[in-house]
């Protein structure tokens, strides 16, 4: 018998039983009992504090299933599970933020031994049903937030930043644009501020003009490569914060007759597979995907299904990223 199931019976929601569970004064005293009526009907025994959960299901949430990015996430997260016997159900948030009551009762229902979110968005009831589910959740960064009351795993995104512009900056480059993710997103601000970082460490200004938030995809990429291009003093090389950005870059400098690097450098972020069958390959900062998920995954089969009952906060993992240097960067024309 799951929460989920003694709501749909008491017909109440699910953080409704859980402030029931837990001795929550803000709960009316007939709905109170009739919770409990449920509950002692169908024999309900809450786990012990401290008891794991074993039943071999990992909930991933994903942004969407289309990006070449999502291939190393899903390998890393198939191989840890598939380590510890256990199976990943995957879920796309294409149609809507993560949360929705439909999927957060499927969830209950499947008494997941975990859940890692790879979203930038939940809907905006669903931190707390979340929460009242008892369920070990993880936030899966390049993607995910921040929040304080999650376990974490991410990159390091401003040192990934600070190395992809230093490395422009040594050759020779002083006008340097840079293509980040949308503005709200934890990771898409810290390569901006490794870039802002990089520029002042070598005495450049940062031209606003030159600093775009973009979607992580080809066409934000290179919808902002046209507008930089189309300056009077346009850049020389382009830090695109993701790799399918760079892709956009690409397109646009074909377009417009550049040549890449001779005319425009250009480097990524993610170090996805296809770096090095683009023409020419190209030089990227590497964080590792494939890692970053597994330890995510790790993360939830290890957690205790009462979270946070030791007073401890949730963990936050960083790994390390790493300048990869291929073709696509050159000295800045004269």
């Amino acid at each position: 018998m799951t929460i989920a199931e003694i709501a749909e019976q008491a017909g109440v929601s699910v953080p409704t039983v859980s402030k029931v569970l837990n001795g929550r004064s803000d709960v009316a005293e007939a709905t109170r009992l009739r919770v409990q009526q449920v509950m002692a009907d169908r024999g309900y025994q809450r786990r012990k504090p401290g008891t794991l959960r074993r039943v071999g299901l990992v909930d991933m949430v994903l942004p969407t299933l289309d990006s070449p990015w999502i291939v190393e996430v899903l390998r890393g997260a198939e191989a840890e599970a598939r380590k510890a016997g256990a199976q990943v159900v995957l879920t796309s948030a294409e149609d809507g933020p993560a949360g929705d009551r439909q999927w957060l009762d499927r969830l209950a229902s499947r008494r997941s031994d975990g859940l890692v979110l790879v979203v930038s968005e939940a809907a905006p009831e669903a931190v707390e049903q979340l929460a009242a589910l008892h369920t070990p959740i993880v936030l899966l960064d390049p993607v995910g937030g921040s929040d304080p009351s999650f376990a974490t795993v991410g990159a390091t995104n401003w040192a990934g930043g600070l190395s992809a512009v230093e490395h422009l900056v040594s050759l020779g480059h002083r006008r340097i644009g840079v293509i980040s993710g949308r503005p709200q997103l934890v990771c898409s601000q810290e390569r901006i501020e490794g870039y802002r970082a990089a520029l002042g460490r070598a005495g450049i200004p940062v031209d606003d003009d030159l600093v775009h938030f973009g979607d992580f995809r080809p066409r934000g990429g290179r919808l902002c490569a046209q507008q930089m291009l189309d300056l009077p003093d346009p850049p020389t090389a382009i830090f695109a914060g993701s790799d399918m950005q760079a892709v956009g870059v690409y397109q646009e400098a074909s377009v417009r007759g550049l040549r890449i690097p001779e005319d425009l450098s250009v480097v990524g972020f993610d170090d996805i597979a296809f770096c090095e069958h683009m023409t020419p390959q190209l030089t990227t900062v590497r964080q590792p995907l494939a890692r970053m998920a597994s330890e995510a995954v790790r993360l939830v089969l290890a957690a205790e299904d009462t979270a946070g009952a030791t007073g401890a906060p949730p963990p936050r993992v960083e790994l390390a990223t790493h300048l990869v240097l291929r073709e696509s960067t050159g000295p800045a024309p004269h």
